[in-house]
């Protein structure tokens, strides 16, 4: 199992090697004239040189990137070139907001789609027909308008959840599950629909296998061959899907986040990016990178738990 740790962690590394690479040279290569977006179209050209040289873009880029790399590796992501405000610190004051969101969409979409697909692979009724148009629904409705949708229902006319905003777990519980109930629910619709989908197909091939006719014949209840030995082996491919989707749930959190007016790292990241506030967006980036890392190795360990055929490939 070190070993399987190991080998993951070593893809990270590379993995991040490369984001910052290509974010660098891409950032710049889209950035223009940083300096003078910093100063104002009004600054002479004197006055944007010595600010160009100030932040060192008057250097070639490989220099520059050296340099920002020196810096990161010992925690130091410097500043934003418009606020002066310190990345990391601009980071963390937001990322529990969007992690807020992103976790819970992520425990909505497991529940969810392990119920409805179980259901749907071993009744065949109703519940598969309630699955089937979920999936469609969730493919065909964009995000966002499914996030407008909810806005207009649940909150400018029924009154039950906060339309915009947000409130801190710690300062008001109530008030928290009120602000973000709304934005996970718009995050999970599509997750819930693949990823049902996946457990329901898996389910279907592993309830056809011949140790489950073995297990049945033996007098082994109906529903603990399901819960405790089709569910496990078919629960690989779903949690592979879920580990893919969730790269797709921080980005659909900046959309969701503009729409319910929520102040994670989806505003930070629009801002930054459309002002070429480099330093921020590798921050972003690297974060992020991190935050994916980690949980695609959580969900490889857990599929190594599920299957130790994982654990040896």
């Amino acid at each position: 199992m070190l070993g399987f740790i190991i080998r993951r962690l070593a893809g990270g590394v590379v993995l991040l090697a490369a984001i910052a690479v290509v974010g660098f040279n891409l950032l710049y290569l889209g950035s223009g004239d940083i300096a003078r977006k910093i100063l104002g179209e009004s600054a002479d050209q004197a006055t944007v040189a010595a600010k160009a040289h100030e932040l060192g873009l008057d250097r070639p880029v490989p220099v520059q990137f050296g340099d920002w790399v020196a810096h990161a590796v010992h925690g130091d992501l410097g500043a934003s070139w418009f606020t002066g405000q310190p990345v990391a610190d601009a980071i963390t004051s937001r990322l529990s907001v969007t992690l807020s969101l992103v976790t819970g969409a992520i425990v909505v979409i497991a529940v969810v789609s392990v119920v409805l697909g179980v259901l749907a692979a071993t009744r065949r009724g109703w519940v598969d027909r309630l699955a089937q148009v979920l999936a469609v629904v969730g493919h065909a409705v964009p995000g966002f308008l499914f996030a407008v949708g909810l806005v207009l229902v649940f909150a400018l006319g029924l009154h039950l959840f906060d339309p915009t905003g947000y409130v801190a777990f710690t300062d008001d519980p109530v008030g928290w599950a009120k602000t973000v109930t709304l934005p996970v629910v718009a995050l999970a619709l599509g997750g819930v629909a693949n990823v049902t989908q996946q457990v329901r197909g898996s389910m279907i091939d592993a309830l056809r296998n011949d140790y489950v006719r073995t297990l049945r014949a033996r007098g082994l209840p109906g529903r603990r061959v399901v819960l405790k030995h089709v569910l496990r082996n078919a629960a690989g491919p779903a949690l592979a899907v879920l580990g893919v989707y969730f790269v797709g749930l921080l980005g659909g959190a900046v959309i969701v986040e503009q729409v319910f007016a929520i102040p994670g790292l989806g505003q930070v990241a629009v801002q930054a990016t459309t002002q070429g506030d480099i330093p921020l967006v590798m921050g972003m980036l690297i974060a992020i990178g991190i935050i994916v890392i980690v949980f695609n190795l959580l969900v490889d360990l857990l599929q190594g738990w599920l299957n130790p055929k994982v654990r040896l490939s």
